[in-house]
């Protein structure tokens, strides 16, 4: 209970997020109807599925995944930016993500994919900003100070955008992590200020 009223945001997304899958996993007229389909998008003018696409996943280690990052990330800045900066910093993300994959797919009409992991890129930039040599462990054993890892999350995801045969949204990945980036300092304007202050005194 106490959770619920420190990061009410993050717990309901996750509540929204797992509740959608589930009833999608079993129901593939719920799953095409939903989920992020380039066809139906151009031809049909579908623009909710930049929006329901992002709370479906393909089964249950996608979706705990997913989840994993929201509940990890979520919280901290969810307690940092409120309750209301972290809505907008999802749902720009989320959007920010789809709009990316958008352009990058509009092209491949039969291109489909769902998750919430644009939404999520964006959480974990937007924390890497705010808490720079927090450290964290990639794949759970390398530890890296967050500033490493956020870059090289860009990075990355921009050089596996790039292929045309992926089973993985790394252009959302890329859109919503940049997208959380900006919405970020747009919330707090003097995190790039800060952000340098603690660079220039790891280094100084």
């Amino acid at each position: 209970m106490d959770a619920l009223l420190v990061y009410p945001a993050t717990l309901v997304l996750i509540a929204l997020n797992v509740i959608a899958s589930v009833l999608a996993f079993n129901n593939r007229d719920l799953f095409d109807r939903y989920c992020f389909w380039i066809k139906p998008i151009r031809e049909g003018e579908e623009w909710f599925r930049f929006v329901t696409s992002a709370f479906l996943h393909v089964n249950g280690m996608h979706l705990f995944i997913n989840m994993y990052v929201l509940y990890t990330f979520g919280k901290i800045l969810e307690a940092y930016v409120g309750s209301g900066g972290f809505l907008i910093l999802y749902a720009a993300s989320m959007l920010g993500g789809n709009v990316w994959e958008y352009a990058d797919k509009h092209n491949q009409p039969n291109y489909r994919a769902v998750g919430a992991s644009g939404a999520t890129s964006g959480v974990i930039t937007g924390f890497c900003l705010f808490y720079p040599f927090a450290m964290l462990y990639l794949f759970f054993a390398i530890p890296m100070w967050a500033i490493v890892f956020g870059v090289g999350f860009i990075v990355v995801s921009f050089i596996l955008s790039q292929r045309d045969q992926t089973m993985v949204a790394h252009g959302a990945h890329l859109g919503g992590a940049l997208t959380g980036l900006v919405i970020a300092m747009l919330l707090r304007p003097a995190a790039w200020r800060e952000l340098i202050e603690q660079v220039a005194h790891r280094i100084g």
